[in-house]
């Protein structure tokens, strides 16, 4: 197993620019907030031949209130997991009372801390450091998560008492990968921890909680997959905050890189144009569909029936889709909600031998020709894949630039139907032979 290292501290010391510097990525959001980074975060880093596990956190804060309480939980639970911890301090700021009682607590945990001083850059190492002595946990060390000066020494001894293995496999890379989309406060993260088993992400009863993109590692009957509980979308013009506006396309990212799209519905709130327009990019991003109506305990017969109804009208355009009512809360229907992912999932890696396709092709040509422009008619002659997720059929002819709108939405409700392709959007790309007479005088 690789070392895990775990990045604890006040809020604002620069935790996750250390979290990105170490992971050499940016996946985790960095800005100017309190406060930012909520739950436990991890990322595989390297620096040489060491590997290593590295795990952001928010801030530790002893006597936090309200969602910093959570944020503290999630915290605890990280460095119970630590191999090392490395506390992060502000050089600018020196030490305080916070970091005096996140010390303390530490040393009486017993586990190895390195205190990292960090935002260095034009200042005298030791003068920076001397008074974090005070916190008698060892020689501590001035960084730059910024810019990286010290950063390597500061891995380097964390590490030093772990032996060097090989480099194996992300087992990650071959999990399916499921993004939980939707408004702020439908129950996203709800959702992720009655998937997970445990409080693995950060939940209040405050709209905007999750502001990054998280993943989660999950196994379930021997099937691997990665949740990614996103930040919630609401309209474009309520947007105002950078933070938020770095939280939506953190969210949109994680669509695009997901395998599945599980999109959330709040039952207890109104069916909006805005879940229609979360689902239209989801379809746009040719990611596969799970959709859970959430909070379904809650309501009456009338209600059921009125959500339901709003649903037909504003989401019908997800015919493919698999509609799930649950209560995340309570864990109901969150299994069956898991059997249509990896449906879904299936569907969208599927791979189409060409033979069958060309086969469904010429039947379903064969039930319905495609409709004359001018004095020709297209001709559609075989087909095979061209990529998945989603699955792409190309399709070969000739004059298949006259192909209609509605005769491609045809073959795709067949191919769909004939490969069994539940949840997944398909898409087709005609392409013309070339004409050998065009350009010559008969």
């Amino acid at each position: 197993m690789k070392p895990t290292l775990v990045i604890v501290g006040r809020p604002n010391v620069g935790k996750s620019t250390l979290f990105n510097r170490l992971t050499r990525t940016r996946d985790a959001l960095v800005a100017d907030v309190p406060g930012l980074t909520r739950d436990r975060h991890y990322g595989a880093g390297r620096m040489g031949d060491r590997a290593y596990l590295v795990v952001d956190t928010g801030g530790l804060e002893p006597e936090g209130q309200g969602v910093f309480v959570e944020m503290a939980k999630q915290a605890r639970t990280a460095i119970a997991e630590a191999d090392a911890i490395l506390l992060v301090a502000d050089a600018r700021e020196g030490l305080t009372a916070q970091d005096r009682a996140i010390g303390e607590e530490l040393r009486r945990m017993g586990r190895r801390v390195f205190v990292a001083v960090n935002k260095t850059e034009g200042m005298n190492p030791d003068l920076a450091t001397a008074e974090f002595h005070e916190l008698g946990l060892g020689a501590p060390r001035a960084i730059s998560a910024e810019h990286g000066a010290g950063v390597r020494d500061l891995v380097d001894a964390a590490l030093a008492d772990f032996p060097v293995e090989e480099d194996q496999d992300d087992e990650s890379d071959k999990a399916a990968r499921i993004a939980i989309v939707g408004r702020p406060n439908a129950g996203k993260s709800t959702l992720v921890n009655a998937l997970v088993g445990e409080e693995r992400v950060v939940t209040f009863d405050e709209p905007g909680t999750t502001r990054d993109a998280i993943d989660v590692e999950l196994a379930i009957g021997g099937r691997r997959y990665v949740l990614i509980d996103t930040a919630g979308l609401r309209r474009r013009g309520k947007v105002f905050e950078s933070v938020e506006k770095f939280s939506v396309v953190k969210t949109l990212q994680a669509i695009d890189r997901a395998n599945v799209a599980v999109l959330v519905l709040d039952a207890q709130g109104e069916i909006s144009d805005q879940d229609a327009h979360i689902a239209g990019f989801i379809l746009e991003r040719g990611r596969a569909l799970v959709v859970a109506v959430n909070k379904w305990d809650d309501l009456d017969g009338y209600a059921r029936d009125m959500t339901k109804r709003a649903i037909a009208r504003k989401l019908k355009f997800l015919s493919f889709a698999r509609f799930h009512y649950i209560s995340a809360r309570e864990g109901r229907g969150v299994a069956q909600l898991i059997d249509s992912v990896d449906r879904a999932y299936r569907a969208a890696m599927a791979k189409l031998p060409t033979p069958k396709l060309t086969r469904a092709l010429i039947a379903a040509v064969a039930k319905q020709a495609p409709a004359r422009a001018g004095l020709s008619r297209p001709k559609l002659r075989y087909a095979h894949q061209g990529g998945s997720n989603p699955p792409i059929v190309v399709v070969h002819g000739t004059s298949l630039n006259a192909v209609s709108d509605s005769y491609r939405r045809y073959l795709e409700a067949d191919f769909r139907k004939v490969f069994r392709l539940e949840g997944t959007p398909l898409r087709i790309e005609f392409r013309s032979g070339r004409n050998p007479y065009v350009g010559k005088r008969l």
